[in-house]
């Protein structure tokens, strides 16, 4: 495949995980304690997936070169 799926996809999903942790900031602040966790939660897994999808990009690119 080429590069641009991948830093499309792992930006979207680092950008997601960002504004996801703002968002869980935000509702502590104002108070809403029992949708922090969830939220906070989801931001992780985006930040996962963003790393997930960066390791399939790299071994792909090793598969490339290697056959």
């Amino acid at each position: 495949m080429t590069k641009a799926p991948f830093v499309t996809m792992t930006a979207a999903t680092a950008v997601l995980g960002t504004a996801l942790g703002s968002l869980a900031l935000q509702l502590r602040a104002d108070g809403y304690e029992q949708y922090v966790e969830s939220v906070a939660t989801f931001s992780v897994l985006m930040y996962v997936t963003a790393a997930l999808v960066v390791v399939t990009w790299v071994r792909d690119g090793r598969r490339r070169q290697s056959g």
